[in-house]
């Protein structure tokens, strides 16, 4: 019996704490905007699409569909939260993109700022600086 209430404790703190699940949550519990009315882009990120041949409808398709992971993010950062959204595109790019969350700017609400990207699993040569 108390072998028992173990196990169930046990199952009950997996359940409520989300051990053993990944540390992403739903698109709809997210903490950034999936459907930004803006996306601005930093010289860096452009340049990182450039020679990544990633489009910024690809860059929308991981920001409306990918994953948050917080191992990659900085949810505390300063002076913006970003947050790195993992998915894939509809050609099969697996992608990383790292969103910055602007506050406290008129000039940028409803709006994220798109820091880099990267196509995960493929090295490509880029000078950006």
């Amino acid at each position: 019996m108390k072998l028992r209430l173990i196990n169930v404790l046990a199952v009950l703190v997996v359940v409520f704490t989300g051990c053993g699940q990944s540390s992403t949550p739903t698109v709809e519990g997210s903490p950034i905007d999936r459907h930004a009315g803006r996306l601005i882009y930093t010289r860096h990120a452009h340049c990182r699409m450039d020679c990544r041949h990633i489009t910024e409808k690809e860059i929308r398709e991981i920001l409306e569909g990918g994953e948050i992971n917080y191992r990659k993010s900085q949810p505390d950062g300063h002076p913006d939260a970003k947050y790195a959204l993992e998915g894939y595109t509809k050609e099969g790019q697996h992608l990383r993109v790292i969103f910055a969350v602007p506050t406290g700017r008129p000039e940028t609400a409803h709006s994220l700022v798109v820091i880099t990207c990267i196509e995960l699993g493929v090295e490509w040569q880029c000078d950006c600086k």
